[in-house]
């Protein structure tokens, strides 16, 4: 098939040529236990942000990476904050890669999850209103849900006075959505750190410096370090890295 910008393995074991799609499904492929992943983009400064929002960081090679872990998760994981600065869509997916979806025996679309204390969010914006599947919103024991909220998603409570990360994913694979892909944005990359919940980071490294302001991919309370190993690397033309970290080994390439 063709592609536009190409992306090469680098490492460990560099393969010649532009990766197809299916090669870059196999690479990312869905992994046989639940599983959190979380993808980010930043700049070779660590950056989170540039003017404010993340599109600037990224290019073409990530938006098809992104696409294609879109495609493999039964769950798309988002803090309030980023779906509304951002703002998010309804989570929809190519004819392709829904039929790709249904040939595995999965729902055509992933469920959008959004992690919400205040539950200070807008029934009507898009992601909702216009949403494939009825999506899902984590929050606190008390929190108030907004007029029409509970129209147009499921609200789960779990946790006192905040937000229990870790009730609110056994309670999302209890209802089968095994495979999480986090988005962001950096408070919940941070608070999924410091409970021990991130088994995959996948992170897009672009060519560029942003000088000092943005923070960082990650933020929040310390958290201690965990040890994350480097499974692949994959590159651009122009430079752009797109690096794959996760707890165990994957199968062997082929």
């Amino acid at each position: 098939m063709s592609v536009g910008t190409p992306i090469e393995r680098i490492w460990p074991a560099p393969v010649t040529g532009p990766l197809t799609d299916p090669q870059l499904t196999a690479l990312y492929d869905r992994a046989p236990a639940p599983r959190l992943r979380v993808n980010f983009v930043a700049s070779a400064d660590g950056a989170v942000t540039l003017d404010g929002y993340s599109a600037g960081l990224s290019g073409e090679p990530d938006k098809r990476v992104f696409g294609l872990l879109r495609m493999l998760c039964d769950g798309l994981l988002v803090a309030a904050g980023t779906l509304r600065h951002e703002g998010y869509r309804a989570v929809r997916l190519s004819p392709g890669r829904r039929a790709w979806r249904r040939d595995r025996g999965l729902a055509e679309f992933p469920t959008l999850v959004v992690v919400s204390g205040s539950l200070d969010l807008d029934p009507a914006q898009a992601c909702f209103a216009d949403a494939p599947v009825r999506p899902l919103v984590l929050t606190r024991a008390d929190a108030a849900p907004p007029a029409g909220l509970t129209e147009v998603a499921d609200v789960i409570r779990c946790g006192a006075d905040r937000v229990d990360l870790a009730a609110g994913l056994t309670e999302l694979r209890r209802r089968g959505l095994g495979q999480l892909l986090c988005e962001g944005g950096p408070h919940l990359f941070g608070a999924l750190t410091e409970a021990d919940l991130v088994d995959e980071l996948c992170l897009t490294v672009a060519p560029l410096l942003a000088g000092a302001g943005p923070g960082r991919i990650a933020a929040g309370p310390a958290s201690p370090p965990r040890h994350l190993p480097l499974r692949h690397a994959l590159a651009t033309p122009d430079g752009m890295l797109m690096l794959r970290y996760a707890r165990e080994p994957l199968p062997t390439a082929r």
